[in-house]
């Protein structure tokens, strides 16, 4: 669900107050994105690149991929086909695992 060594690896390259930085972005940015997903399919794909890359920035491997697969099935003309449902739901989950150990990175140690 998450990939962390790409986690480590982020923190390893900003520091732990980067990190700290980057983490409260991500987290408002894209629950904005994720709250709107259901309601507008007009900007669907973009909605999901800008999520896909934000979530394999910061290590959400499977809501990133997801997204990756929404993305493709809109760009396709098949919006109507993506579980947006689904991709919030894994968003919450891995949110939930990744906030369980997020104060590692976030800590000056």
């Amino acid at each position: 669900m998450i990939d962390w060594e790409r986690v480590a690896e982020l923190r390893s390259e900003i520091g732990a107050e980067g990190f700290a930085e980057v983490l409260e972005l991500f987290l408002d940015e894209v629950e904005g994105v994720v709250m709107r997903l259901g309601s507008r399919t007009d900007k669907l794909e973009d909605d999901l690149h800008f999520l896909k890359g934000s979530a394999w920035n910061l290590g959400f491997r499977d809501f990133g991929a997801l997204c990756q697969d929404g993305e493709r099935r809109s760009a396709a003309g098949h919006a109507a086909e993506v579980d947006t449902s689904a991709i919030i739901s894994c968003y919450g989950a891995s949110k939930q695992v990744f906030m369980a150990r997020a104060d590692e990175f976030c800590d000056a140690a």
